[in-house]
């Protein structure tokens, strides 16, 4: 019963403070669709395709398959289906009032913040920060997770956030702190943090699909953090031999990523591991793991590094709509900072 009273807390401050982030318009159901009763939309559903956009990228022959039923009835289901959705063009104008409900965390640095075009990190986009160990990419992640839950006029949406932890990094000890030199109330904050250990990459996969049922069910999740991304991809595919089917299921798992970020207006940071390139002669050769795939899929890509006296340097590598540029922050008690 608390549970249901947080989150419908939660609900309200961002329904009240900002309003343009969720949408009075009801979404289709799957059952809105011609052959598609209830028992198809149980197969459906627990094959992992909740909602009509699933649907309407599926092939006859693919949705036939998953749901039990005949390549007619399939065929008719996903015409439907892309009719209801009208998915063609729109004018550059009207995208560009869709793109008026994209919303910024701040990272709780100015200066991090600039780096990212002034208000933090973006909905709607995958923010990647890559660097060495002890670079500060965890500590902007647990940063992310408790500022999102920050009102509108302090840099967050009062929103919740999602920790899907890959390496053993997520600690309740450091947001508690990270809470209270916000003034916060650390249990209350730990409580709308979501955490997942993946232990697996196929667990890794998983997950996302729980994170669209927990949005069905209410929960208004702003952000998800992934640390890191490539772990156990690079763990479990070794070797030139295997390089293909890992770069081709980190592929679909970015793409996934994507899909869900625009669907749900979501916040992504992923953080991500690095490598010395051997055919680096000169200059720093720290390298990105995922390669091209993972390069292109980010909306923003950082570089973070150690710099002197303790700081960190953020480096912008790639963007669609920022100059290259680098600043400098700081990891304290108070998680980032400048």
């Amino acid at each position: 019963m608390a549970v249901k009273k947080d989150i419908q807390q939660i609900k309200e401050a961002i329904s009240d403070e900002t309003p343009n982030l969720i949408s009075d318009k009801k979404e289709p159901a799957l059952t809105d669709l011609p052959g598609i009763g209830p028992a198809v939309s149980a197969k459906l559903e627990s094959a992992g395709i909740y909602d009509v956009m699933s649907l309407a990228v599926m092939t006859p022959s693919e949705l036939s398959e998953v749901a039990g039923i005949s390549a007619a009835v399939a065929r008719k289901a996903i015409q439907a289906a892309r009719n209801m959705l009208d998915l063609g063009f729109m004018e550059g104008t009207e995208y560009a009032k869709r793109r008026e409900s994209v919303f910024y965390i701040t990272t709780g640095s100015k200066n991090l913040d600039s780096l990212l075009g002034g208000r933090g990190v973006e909905s709607r986009s995958i923010t990647e920060a890559f660097g060495a160990f002890a670079s500060g990419k965890t500590q902007l992640g647990l940063t992310l997770a408790v500022n999102v839950q920050l009102p509108l006029e302090r840099g967050g949406v009062s929103g919740k956030s999602v920790f899907i932890d890959t390496e053993g990094t997520f600690r309740p000890s450091r947001i508690k702190q990270i809470a209270e030199k916000l003034e916060a109330n650390p249990d209350k904050v730990l409580k709308n943090i979501l955490v997942a250990r993946a232990f697996n990459s196929d667990h890794q996969i998983l997950l996302l699909d729980k994170i669209t049922d927990m949005i069905k069910k209410g929960e208004p999740i702003k952000l998800i953090v992934i640390d890191s991304l490539t772990a156990h991809f690079r763990a479990e595919f070794s070797g030139r031999g295997q390089l293909a089917d890992r770069q081709q299921k980190l592929n679909r798992y970015i793409h996934q990523l994507m899909k869900l970020a625009e669907t749900h207006n979501l916040a992504i940071y992923i953080t991500n591991q690095v490598m010395a390139n051997p055919a680096q002669l000169f200059g720093d050769p720290t390298t990105a793991i995922g390669g091209h795939i993972v390069g292109h899929a980010s909306t923003y890509r950082i570089y973070l590094r150690k710099g002197k006296a303790g700081s960190r340097v953020a480096k912008m590598i790639d963007s669609p709509n920022l100059p290259d540029n680098e600043t400098v922050f700081n990891v304290t008690e108070a998680g980032v900072i400048d």
